[in-house]
């Protein structure tokens, strides 16, 4: 990593020295997957107060962290840290979204599932204009549909009355909806 100073810096003992060099050493480790980064540090005083300022960019990102101290070795030590975390953060959040290409968080997973059943296509014979319903919206409860289950048992459960029944697949873990079509068979739709 190439890291540039701006700004007045104080002289640092060699083991202070090691210590940021590792600091930045493990902040390169997070960052260079593709290719050499370059750090700018932004050292500056006020009063007695030592400020630091780390700026990296991080693919579309510029990671910012900012430190205040008595003295110039903390507060980029704390700048330092603050960038580390950022990166960790981010690389979590690509991790979480961009594997499987949405986010999935635990309320999501825990999240009822919701039915919307196909209109019902009017026969092309029948001469009587039918009247089309507004579609209806179904919300599943937890309990009743929380368990995953094959289409073998979620044929067995769809009761003789009911026309439709979503239920989670045990094999694909996806949403299918079985449908019974009005000749009395039975469609399938996968999500």
């Amino acid at each position: 990593m190439k890291i540039t100073f701006t700004g007045k810096q104080d002289k640092l003992n060699p083991s202070q020295e090691r210590k940021l060099a590792m600091a930045f050493s493990r902040l390169s480790k997070l960052l260079e997957r593709r290719g050499e980064k370059e750090a700018q540090v932004i050292l500056s005083v006020q009063r007695h107060l030592q400020h630091a300022e780390v700026r990296v960019n991080f693919y579309d990102h510029t990671l910012v962290g900012a430190g205040a101290a008595t003295d110039q070795f903390a507060a980029t030590m704390e700048a330092v840290d603050k960038v580390e975390k950022q990166a960790l953060k981010n690389r979590e959040k690509w991790r979480d979204t961009k594997r499987d290409g949405t986010k999935r968080t635990a309320a999501e997973i825990a999240e009822p599932l919701v039915a919307v059943p196909a209109a019902k296509p009017a026969k092309a014979s029948k001469a009587k204009p039918v009247k089309s319903k507004p579609a209806k919206v179904v919300k599943a409860n937890g309990k009743s549909s929380g368990k995953p289950m094959t289409v073998d048992e979620a044929m067995i459960a769809m009761e003789e009355d009911r026309d439709y029944m979503v239920f989670r697949d045990c094999e694909t873990d996806k949403v299918s909806v079985l449908i019974r079509r009005r000749d009395g068979k039975v469609d399938l739709v996968e999500a």
